[in-house]
């Protein structure tokens, strides 16, 4: 949870504006079964797709999204969307994937005294913020990728989450024989995060290395990592995020090269980050958990012991 007037009032403004412009549905009971809930896969979910909407609400709709990302993150999330298109025209336009099938939802009343949540999603993107007042919670945090690289030759012309897979190779490389052979925990990586579309992400199993036991380079390396991910999202989030290494572990599962499907997860006390490529080396999902404090619940503990 973070103490931001800036950021809390920018959402609650965002989402003002859009529940004006969309009316009902929005908003949601904030007690609504859909609020913690996270599907990065295409399926229908609970909130207003951007198909249903005209242009100025969906911008809105983009414009909320903004407020939960950082500039950086922000492009790859509508990189993401993008993909949509490009997988649908290699499946040979089978199952009418659509840039437009992402949905905005809010629960609760923004401005209010009283938490409210909002989210974004579809496929492969998943951001959901819950705020109170001037302090708002992150987490879940997804993104993915499929394709994860189109190329051009030998020229890279989309590729989404490349800080997210080339820093992690970096680390692995930096790696003693001995962090790694503490780090690697299996020959082929899980099928998916092993998280999932639970709406409560249990820690896993403390697997890997911890950070504590690292070379500098290597350590460097597991930080920038990190920040990967946190930089997803506005500075003040991110910085009241950050671990100590103490607690952090690396994890890794699969092949120690490029282009084969591969894992790994950070974990620290209150946060849990997996990534998982898998098809082949060129889908790619990956999210940040606040095992603890998912979906606000930091944030709705200070808010029972301040008001009730």
């Amino acid at each position: 949870m973070t103490i931001d007037d800036t950021l809390a009032d920018s959402m609650t403004s965002a989402a003002t504006e859009l529940i004006s412009l969309v009316g009902p549905p929005l908003p949601f009971p904030f007690d609504d079964d859909g609020r913690r809930w996270i599907e990065y896969r295409p399926h229908t979910r609970p909130g207003v797709s951007l198909a249903s909407l005209e242009v100025p609400a969906r911008k809105a709709a983009f414009r909320l999204l903004a407020t939960g990302l950082s500039p950086h993150a922000y492009a790859q999330a509508l990189a993401i969307v993008s993909l949509e298109e490009v997988l649908d025209r290699s499946e040979g336009y089978v199952r009418g994937r659509h840039l437009n099938d992402y949905w905005v939802s809010i629960f609760g009343t923004p401005g209010s005294v009283d938490p409210w949540t909002w989210r974004f999603e579809g496929h492969h993107l998943s951001v959901s913020m819950t705020v109170a007042g001037s302090a708002v919670s992150p987490a879940p945090v997804f993104f993915g990728a499929n394709p994860a690289r189109v190329t051009y030759g030998a020229h890279t012309v989309s590729r989404p989450l490349a800080p997210e897979e080339d820093v992690a190779f970096a680390l692995l490389a930096a790696l003693s024989p001995t962090e790694r052979s503490l780090a690697v925990f299996a020959d082929m990586p899980p099928l998916d995060i092993e998280s999932g579309t639970s709406a409560s992400a249990s820690p896993l199993s403390p697997s890997g290395v911890s950070a504590t036991s690292l070379n500098p380079a290597a350590g460097a390396l597991l930080a920038s990592l990190v920040g990967v991910y946190l930089d997803r999202l506005p500075s003040t989030l991110a910085d009241d995020l950050s671990p100590s290494l103490e607690e952090l572990r690396f994890a890794w599962a699969g092949p120690e090269r490029p282009g084969s499907p591969h894992y790994y997860r950070l974990q620290a006390a209150d946060l849990l980050i997996e990534y998982d490529n898998t098809a082949g080396g060129n889908h790619a999902h990956s999210v940040l958990r606040r095992p603890a404090a998912d979906f606000g619940a930091d944030l709705l503990a200070e808010h029972r012991r301040a008001y009730h």
